[in-house]
């Protein structure tokens, strides 16, 4: 069977956009991403209430490497913006995995309370005119606010930035419902997710548990479209086509950050609410369905301006989930099989690349064993890691 990578020029200009990508990073893009995340860092540890710096910091601590992962994205923004990119991108991260730990709190009113929380995330991506211009949570001290204002601000430097305005806000949007009806489905149910993803989906060519789980994990098209808007061409467009290939790579995203996730949970680490394979009733068939939006990403993202780029981060979405420890699990393991076959012959380099990556990270991790901690882990809700 071939592979939705049979192209051999596709898969040699992607390979070299892999080689490009990571000559960017380390040479640049890195010591931003180093210097926004420190930055961050303190302005977490100010946080007065000790829950939610706990939270925050945890965040920092243990999902820090989202955004440095994400960063990789603002290689492809031309070179006299990248650190605009860069900034913007980081912050944005930050900004929605903090949210994500925020929406899993109890509340009585989650539909409500989460719409408010996610508002931060819709205003980061809205002009000064349109952000609605209230705070949506004030305990942290300003903290979720201030990650907000500086995407906002870093994305309005930026020359195409109001060609993605009214896509990324409907982006925006839709993650933030689909993140809030997740984590609701506890003491709401699942037909009220059911319902919306629905009619989200009508005109998608997604299923509703597919449009589910690729708005859930929209913050990685969020990041695309900060980066079209370093590019003075890009048009609203190209912005809409970025959006609706994204949504196809964001719902590979968040099956395989569940796939993985499954070792944990079997080993004994229970999550703090349902997950996002729990929505398919046959878990058998997840590898075929996993390998057709696979396809379909591709065919989507080759067809986009600098197309190449584009499969090479999605190629890499797929290397940093199969680089996972819980890759090689039982579960995992034929359903990313599958997709890796898809992904010929380009996926081989990119999970080198993802494994040196890791390694790296674990001795970073090592050198800092010892070293008094301030923070609390938190679990999240299966989300993706990567976004």
């Amino acid at each position: 069977m071939a592979s939705a990578i049979g192209d051999r020029r596709l898969a040699a200009r992607a390979s070299i956009a892999l080689v490009v990508a990571n000559a960017r990073y380390w040479t640049g893009v890195a010591a931003t991403v180093h210097r926004e995340l420190a930055r961050w860092q303190r302005r977490a540890q100010a946080i007065a209430d000790p829950e939610l710096r706990a939270l925050a910091l945890g965040k920092l601590d243990g999902e820090g490497f989202h955004a440095q992962a994400a960063a990789m994205l603002a290689t492809g923004a031309p070179r006299a913006q990248r650190e605009t990119v860069t900034q913007a991108i980081v912050a944005l991260e930050l900004l929605f995995d903090y949210l994500d730990g925020l929406s899993e709190r109890p509340s009585k009113d989650p539909l409500g309370d989460g719409e408010r929380l996610f508002t931060a995330l819709k205003d980061a991506v809205s002009p000064p005119e349109a952000a609605s211009g209230r705070a949506p949570f004030a305990q942290d001290g300003g903290y979720l606010q201030a990650l907000s204002d500086a995407v906002r601000v870093a994305l309005f430097r930026l020359p195409a930035a109001p060609a993605v305005t009214d896509v990324a806000r409907r982006t925006a949007s839709r993650a933030g419902q689909a993140q809030t009806r997740m984590h609701a489905i506890g003491g709401l149910g699942a037909g009220q997710l059911q319902q919306w993803a629905a009619r989200e989906a009508q005109g998608t060519g997604l299923g509703w548990r597919e449009l589910a789980c690729g708005a859930a994990s929209s913050v990685l098209a969020l990041h695309a479209l900060i980066v079209a808007a370093a590019d003075p061409a890009t048009t609203s467009q190209q912005g809409e086509r970025i959006a609706a290939a994204y949504l196809s790579t964001c719902a590979v995203l968040t099956l395989l950050d569940g796939l993985v996730d499954e070792a944990e949970d079997t080993a004994g680490e229970q999550p703090t609410g349902p997950g996002y394979l729990e929505l398919y009733e046959d878990p058998g068939g997840l590898g075929e369905m996993m390998a057709a939006l696979a396809r379909r990403a591709i065919t989507q993202t080759r067809a986009l301006p600098d197309g190449p780029q584009h499969v090479m981060l999605f190629v890499a979405v797929v290397g940093y989930y199969g680089s996972e420890r819980g890759a090689a699990s039982g579960v995992a393991r034929p359903v990313i099989a599958r997709v890796r076959r898809e992904l010929r012959p380009l996926i081989g380099p990119t999970l080198a690349v993802m494994r040196a990556w890791r390694a790296a990270r674990r001795l970073r991790t090592v050198t800092r064993a010892h070293r008094p901690s301030q923070t609390t882990k938190w679990r999240t809700t299966k989300r993706s890691k990567l976004a």
